[in-house]
């Protein structure tokens, strides 16, 4: 598919119709309260929906509750698999790269802003990290499972901003487009897939082509159950580097509310680190992934650690050495891997399940391996855009 500044332009002119309609109704009819609240006990597949929820809601869940009939289930075991065997790397990108790119782009930047304290980073990046562990679990799309539920409500939480700032008039949609809108939920989808797998490759990571397809694959999904149109989104990974490419010169700058909340972030991580002396590995880690002219924008630290960050490559690559020649040594980093994201995840939800709740206000002051071989490892497609 072409991408034309035009095309990207029509993308900023639409959100997502099913979702916006229902958050509209809950709003008008002074249930958003109630929805919350009942919806509390609704966080695992199959599970009957509860009395006295408003009837506009129970007709969107009944819309929403199964994935989309094009999914291809092995793709996806694939994708699952890839996780486990990466899972610790994709945390890594996750958090030093995906969410400083989306501080990278100034209205981005702004609407986070809008929908979490700037002193609670944690409640966002604990959303994110519990999001994909559910994507990546086994039954993600069985009854039990709590990934579709919460994929019902990430995309009510999206409807609700769009409706606060339209309603507010606090939003510039002449000049920015509609609140969430299509080309951004799409920018964002290949913030936590092509980004990750460049984040990978940058950090020395051995992965074959499929996984690195797969794991693309199960985002393009996750766009489809979030209200992404799927006509527009990139198919091929190709595809997904020509728009992630142009989406990023169309829009990425520095802003006050980036390098708010990207202090936040590194403040937060340097918390989990135990002591002070490693503190700054979370700086150099972010202007490792993410470049000196991005980490300039949000006004990342340089430090002592950004030269030793960069050999991170040469020591990543003798474990995934170890990793590829010995089934003992793949199984106990596998298992290293999954108790490091156990840890960072307990850390930032302190062990709570996140509901990702309507907000009925905004804030104040918004102004195991897949046996597939890896010595023939993936290479990001080019850069498009100069």
């Amino acid at each position: 598919m072409t991408r034309t500044e035009a095309s990207m332009d029509a993308l900023r002119q639409s959100g997502d119709e099913l979702a916006d309609a229902t958050v509209a109704t809950l709003f008008e009819r002074g249930e958003v309260g109630t929805f919350n609240t009942l919806m509390r006990y609704v966080s695992t597949a199959g599970a009957p929906l509860p009395d006295g929820l408003p009837e506009v809601a129970r007709e969107y869940l009944e819309a929403t509750r199964v994935p989309p009939s094009w999914v291809d289930w092995a793709e996806m075991e694939k994708a699952r698999l890839f996780f486990v065997d990466n899972n610790v790397h994709i945390s890594t990108a996750l958090s030093f790269a995906s969410m400083p790119a989306c501080y990278v782009v100034p209205h981005v930047a702004k609407l986070l802003s809008a929908t979490h304290g700037l002193k609670y980073p944690s409640k966002r990046m604990a959303e994110t990290g519990q999001f994909t562990v559910y994507l990546m679990q086994p039954d993600a799309f069985e009854a039990g499972s709590r990934f579709i539920p919460a994929a019902q409500k990430v995309r009510l939480l999206h409807a609700s901003i769009r409706h606060h700032l339209r309603r507010a008039n606090r939003w510039d949609e002449a000049a920015l487009g509609v609140p969430i809108c299509q080309e951004d939920m799409i920018g964002g989808q290949m913030f936590f897939s092509m980004l990750v797998l460049d984040s990978l490759h940058r950090l020395g990571i051995h992965m074959s082509t499929d996984g690195a397809e797969a794991y693309y694959y199960a985002w393009r999904v996750v766009g489809a159950m979030l209200g992404v149109d799927q006509a527009a989104v990139p198919k091929t990974l190709e595809d997904a580097r020509r728009f992630l490419d142009l989406y990023m010169v169309r829009h990425m700058g520095p802003s006050d509310e980036g390098t708010h909340l990207t202090r936040q972030l590194i403040d937060l991580y340097e918390e989990v680190v135990p002591g002070t002396f490693f503190d700054p590995i979370v700086s150099a880690l972010i202007r490792y992934l993410i470049g000196d002219t991005c980490a300039d924008w949000l006004a990342v630290p340089r430090t002592r650690w950004d030269t030793v960050v960069k050999a991170a490559p040469h020591l990543l690559g003798v474990l995934e050495t170890i990793e590829d020649r010995s089934p003992l040594g793949a199984w106990a980093l596998d298992r290293l891997g999954h108790l490091t994201t156990i840890f960072e995840l307990s850390s930032l939800t302190r062990g709570r399940v996140m509901h990702y709740a309507i907000p009925e206000t905004l804030k104040k002051d918004y102004g195991v391996s897949s046996g597939v071989p890896r010595t023939r490892r993936w290479t990001p497609p080019a850069p498009t855009v100069s």
